[in-house]
C-alpha cells in the first residue's frame, strides 16, 4: 500500500517513545504531584493522554483494539476526566502509552489517504457530531502534543526531566 499515512505522522513514534522514557522512572511521590491546585495530577495528565488516544480512534473512528488497553470505555470513562480515585504508577502508564500507540501504528500503516476524507457520524445525548476520519487522527496527535507540551511545562516547574521530542 503506496498511499497509507505512516510518512506523514512519521515521528509520532518517536514523541511517544520519548514520553514513554520520561515516565518510566517517575515514582508515585512524582507522579501524584499537581502543578497547580486547579490541574490534575501527573498520574492523571499522562492516563489521560493515553486513554484520549482510544477514545478517539476507537470510541470515534470505529478503530478495534479499546479491549487491548486499560481503557475500554474511553468514551465515558478516563482518567482526570471522570476518575482522579485510582492513581496510576508509572509501570501502568508506561503499559498504557505502549498499548494505545500500538492502534495509533494500525491506523498510521492501514488507513490510506483516501480513507482521511471519510466522514464520521454520531449522535450522543447532546446532539449530533460529525468529523472526517483524517480530523479525528489529527485531533488525537494534537492532543498528544498538547499534553506533552503541558507536562513538559510541569516536570520543568517541578525539577524533573523533560520529554525531549527535538534531538
Amino acid at each position: 500500500m503506496s498511499d497509507v499515512i505512516l510518512p506523514a505522522y512519521a515521528n509520532w513514534a518517536r514523541y511517544n517513545q520519548r514520553l514513554r522514557e520520561a515516565v518510566a522512572p517517575l515514582t508515585v511521590e512524582q507522579l501524584s504531584l499537581q502543578p497547580a491546585p486547579d490541574r490534575w495530577p501527573l498520574w492523571a495528565t499522562i492516563g489521560h493522554l493515553a486513554c484520549q488516544r482510544v477514545s478517539a480512534l476507537c470510541g470515534l473512528a470505529g478503530e478495534p483494539g479499546a479491549d487491548t488497553t486499560p481503557f475500554p470505555n474511553a468514551l465515558y470513562e478516563c482518567p482526570g476526566d471522570e476518575d482522579l480515585d485510582h492513581p496510576l504508577d508509572a509501570a501502568a502508564l508506561v503499559a498504557s502509552i505502549d498499548s494505545t500507540f500500538h492502534i495509533i501504528e494500525r491506523c498510521l500503516t492501514t488507513w490510506t489517504l483516501a480513507m482521511l476524507s471519510e466522514e464520521i457520524r454520531h449522535t450522543f445525548d447532546d446532539g449530533e457530531w460529525a468529523r472526517t476520519r483524517g480530523a479525528i487522527l489529527h485531533g488525537a496527535a494534537a492532543h498528544d502534543m498538547y499534553h506533552c507540551a503541558e507536562l513538559n511545562e510541569s516536570f520543568g516547574r517541578l525539577g524533573l526531566p523533560q520529554i525531549d521530542l527535538w534531538s
